[in-house]
């Protein structure tokens, strides 16, 4: 017997649908936790108040005790763009939970002031990259409805399903990686030249922070498949020589932060004169004049191509960051 056409084409679209509603099925937190446990190691359970201090200081000096200034000599660039709070509250700390080629970093923020060694702070963001392949994973905690702060004595590693009896869950302590990659700016358009960003804040414990500079770079998981990193260059730019320059917000924010153009937001009085306003090269001890005969025409060829949407500027070379085909 003949299948109608109308029921052979019904048929036809089940079979395709099925595939096609699976494929678009948002990935949870776990599934997105075991993938990058898998393909790029796994993260430890850890206590935020394990990790080093992120100085605050106002004129060079640290705020008195029970102080939050509101402007500092070197703010945090969290959120470069905008004036948030916590951009200069004491106690943020960092951790470095690398161990060979895996690449961990943990910023436990605190936007309220609390004492140091408070278990309670208000986000936690992990940056997980795999220096060999490139492969690179963002975390951010949930802002819990009602909470004041997070208990971060115990972060959960991001695929942990049973937590120890009284500590909370991934599921419970982790945002989902659909609404990290829906957040604008999104973790990736900052981060657009590689995993891990310098700023006068994070550079006070640069020691303590793992760099890939130079290596392969793309975040996995089908959330951030529409990501596609690039990185700007003109011929003879002195702003190239120790890394690259992406074309996100490097273009937007961090090209103008980092060289003076641009006042931070949370910038104190001393944060916005020379030399703290022109951070890059990250050893600068030349004199205003000698900054700008050695960097200006490179400053402004960068920004010049950050203005060319379209890619005609002949000086202009955008290339794609060795590894930026997503993986799945």
């Amino acid at each position: 017997m003949k299948m109608p056409a109308s029921i052979r084409s019904f048929a036809l679209c089940v079979i395709v649908a099925v595939p096609l509603a699976a494929f678009a099925r948002e990935q949870s937190l776990l599934e997105y936790g075991e993938q990058c446990a898998r393909e790029i190691g796994a993260i430890p359970p850890f206590n935020c108040n394990d990790g080093t201090d992120i100085p605050i200081t106002v004129n060079g000096k640290p705020p008195a005790r029970g102080e939050a200034p509101k402007l500092c000599d070197k703010p945090s660039l969290l959120h470069p763009t905008v004036e948030v709070p916590g951009q200069c509250v004491p106690f943020s700390r960092i951790l470095n939970l690398s161990r060979g080629d895996t690449q961990i970093s943990a910023y436990c923020r605190r936007d309220k002031l609390r004492d140091d060694k408070d278990p309670v702070y208000d986000e936690v963001v992990v940056v997980a990259h795999h220096a060999g392949n490139g492969k690179t994973c963002w975390f951010d905690s949930r802002s819990p409805v009602g909470a004041d702060g997070i208990d971060a004595s115990r972060v959960p590693p991001p695929n942990e399903r049973t937590p120890p009896q009284g500590h909370p869950s991934a599921v419970e302590f982790w945002t989902t990686p659909a609404k990290i990659a829906a957040a604008k700016p999104t973790c990736i358009s900052c981060h657009d030249a590689g995993p891990f960003i310098f700023s006068p804040y994070i550079g006070q414990v640069w020691d303590k922070v793992p760099t890939d500079p130079w290596g392969k770079y793309t975040s996995i998981g089908p959330a951030f498949s529409s990501f596609h990193p690039a990185t700007i260059s003109t011929p003879g730019n002195t702003c190239i020589g120790c890394h690259r320059i992406g074309s996100d917000q490097s273009c937007a924010a961090y090209i103008g932060l980092s060289t003076g153009r641009l006042p931070a937001p949370g910038n104190s009085r001393l944060a916005n004169g020379y030399p703290l306003s022109h951070w890059m090269p990250t050893d600068n001890n030349m004199s205003r004049d000698q900054w700008n005969a050695a960097n200006v025409r490179s400053v402004d060829a960068l920004l010049s191509c950050c203005t060319d949407k379209i890619h005609r500027n002949p000086n202009c070379t955008f290339t794609s960051i060795p590894g930026s085909a997503n993986g799945r």
